[in-house]
């Protein structure tokens, strides 16, 4: 069916895996014509910029390949979302309507409140400061110093990968809170012994107190040698719901009711990690992300048909950690992210974390041919 013709127009804000995913929906299905607003010309693979940086793969994948030929691509940031006049101004001067807008737009680097990061420090949670780690890294000669900090999946990986590619580098893990201590007691145990079998130094219980030129100094006066430092140590989403005069969370997360409605606006639905759902926190994650992404889309279909939105019923099934390109650790947990004492490790944990990446993609662009294929939770309630 071609959504352009349709009176009923959609703006999705954020073209990560929440949003294509609700964009895709929506149009599949012909509920309305969509249009997409990213300042990204392609989609990013953010579960595996860890690659990009460390030069062992790509991160890119052509919108083209995922979104249903009838939605509308704007490459541009969303400066305002106005809900009195229902339209979003966006970076380039345009100004665009809708009926109901989804609010996808992800997280980024967190600011950190040790002295140094912005100055001294590489983040690695966009497409931009991945590239420019990679060339830093590419520049960086053997026998250099690498430190990564934060113990949580985006460090792990990271330190992980730069230790198997570049093993004349002499990588350390900093873990203020610990390796990944959400896998798990047997999860933290595979992942240790895996970074060590690489080389990596590994530095837990201690925070950073100071990010230097060169080093970086622990809060119990030890100095690491950092000819690069790559700080992980949390996220934070766009300021634009607050901007926009939305109701947030204290980091600034769009609050929105049990059924991804905005509290203050109901023409605005959110998606993804820039939200929380009557309260309640979901790990920032792809997988969070696409089953919120198909339920934002749910809602917005109810709505315009005059329905009442079903209930989020959201889940989790696994937590999958990337260890280099032969290893990875995968451990199973229940529906609300705790571990259980299910894992996969070494090579065969390496095959289910790459099948996971790509089924991620197959969801997306499944969902752009057949509307409401995609079924990876048990789906809302009725």
């Amino acid at each position: 069916m071609n959504t352009r013709t349709n009176s009923r127009h959609v703006v999705v804000v954020g073209g990560g895996y929440a949003g294509t995913m609700a964009a895709n929906r929506l149009a599949a299905t012909g509920s309305a014509a969509v249009t997409l607003i990213s300042p990204n010309t392609d989609f990013v693979e953010r579960i595996r910029l860890h690659q990009l940086a460390a030069g062992t793969g790509g991160a890119t994948v052509g919108y083209d390949t995922l979104l249903h030929p009838d939605i509308e691509r704007v490459v541009a940031a969303v400066e305002r979302i106005d809900g009195s006049a229902r339209t979003v101004l966006t970076s380039t001067g345009g100004v665009i309507g809708y009926d109901r807008l989804i609010y996808a737009v992800g997280s980024g680097a967190g600011s950190a409140p040790v002295p140094g990061v912005t100055e001294f420090a590489h983040t690695v949670s966009d497409i931009d400061d991945a590239n420019r780690l990679a060339a830093a890294l590419a520049d960086t000669p053997a026998g250099a110093s690498v430190v990564v900090v934060g113990g949580g999946l985006t460090g792990v990986e990271m330190a992980a990968e730069v230790a198997q590619a570049r093993e004349d580098l002499a990588v350390t893990l900093i873990c203020g809170a610990g390796v990944v201590p959400s896998a798990g007691v047997r999860g933290g145990a595979s992942v240790t012994k895996r970074l060590r079998r690489l080389g990596v130094d590994l530095i837990e219980h201690t925070p950073v107190g100071e990010v230097a030129d060169s080093k970086v100094v622990l809060t119990d006066g030890r100095v690491v040698a950092a000819d690069i430092t790559v700080w992980t140590a949390g996220f934070a989403v766009p300021d634009l719901a607050s901007r926009s005069g939305l109701g947030t969370d204290a980091i600034g997360r769009l609050r929105v009711d049990a059924t991804l409605v905005s509290i203050d606006d109901p023409h605005v639905i959110g998606a993804g990690d820039a939200i929380t759902v009557a309260g309640r926190d979901l790990r920032m994650s792809c997988q969070a992300a696409m089953p919120l992404g198909a339920q934002a889309a749910n809602t917005v279909r109810a709505l315009l048909d005059g329905d009442a939105p079903a209930q989020v019923d959201q889940g989790f099934a696994a937590q999958c950690i990337s260890l280099g390109r032969t290893a990875g650790t995968v451990v199973a947990t229940h529906r609300d992210d705790r571990p259980r004492p299910i894992l996969v490790g070494g090579r065969a944990g390496a095959v289910v974390k790459e099948q996971v990446c790509r089924m991620t993609l197959r969801w997306i662009a499944g969902e752009g041919r057949r509307g409401g294929s995609y079924s990876w939770t048990r789906g809302p309630r009725r």
